[in-house]
């Protein structure tokens, strides 16, 4: 069984957030009103925040983008009272809309912040973008084609691409990545199975220095950032 994680390559990030526009476009995540921002109420699977150190003049910031950790033990799975945050044989952590209570435990659990409430239904309203939401009833078959308010959502390494690819004998990683992976114009980001010693992020992992965020909390995230 694969163990599917991200490598982020802190070097070559720039912050464009070409991966956060993708995460929304590919899983139909709102763009946020201005009211909703306003508000901080807009919700992102993928964040891209910005990280400074040092004092002034000496000061460093780095951009750090941020999907879901897939953490190996993850907090909010241990806190989720209706199972509707379960991890997968393949170690992908994934929020099931249909059981979700909408009680926040959740987000509370989380030491990354990677998730978000929806607190009301997709509206057919300008946002911050000149087109309207895709329509996405011509897309085929999705694992959850409408919107539901009330539920905590967030990302889940596109799991519904590496399903299907499976099932066509596609080679993940390679033919078939996550939306967040297949647009970075910087090549940043890599993704595939961290058990395989001949997988890209193996090597990558092998071959610079790399971190993972908050490892003091023994979460054991699957996403490693390689350093500059």
């Amino acid at each position: 069984m694969p163990r599917w994680g991200m490598v982020i390559d802190l070097d070559k990030c720039t912050g464009c957030q070409a991966c956060s526009t993708a995460c929304k476009v590919e899983n139909n995540v709102p763009y946020g009103s201005p009211e909703e921002q306003r508000m901080r109420r807009d919700i992102f699977w993928n964040k891209v925040i910005a990280a400074s150190s040092g004092k002034y003049p000496k000061v460093n910031t780095e951009i750090i983008s941020m999907p879901c950790m897939h953490c190996e033990q993850a907090p909010c799975v241990t806190v989720c009272p209706a199972r509707a945050t379960y991890r997968r044989e393949d170690g992908i952590v994934v929020q099931d809309f249909r059981r979700c209570l909408g009680c926040k435990y959740c987000i509370v659990a989380c030491p990354y912040g990677a998730r978000s409430f929806n607190s009301k239904e997709q509206e057919e309203k300008e946002y911050l973008r000149p087109d309207l939401p895709p329509d996405r009833s011509v897309w085929g078959q999705w694992p959850f084609p409408t919107r539901t308010h009330g539920v905590v959502e967030k990302c889940t390494f596109c799991f519904h691409r590496i399903d299907q690819a499976l099932k066509e004998g596609k080679k993940i990683g390679t033919e078939v990545v996550p939306a967040c992976v297949e647009e970075c114009p910087a090549e940043a980001r890599k993704f595939g199975d961290l058990d395989d010693t001949r997988s890209e992020v193996s090597s990558l992992l092998s071959s610079r220095g790399w971190i993972r965020l908050r490892e003091e909390l023994d979460t054991k995230p699957k996403v490693y950032y390689l350093l500059k």
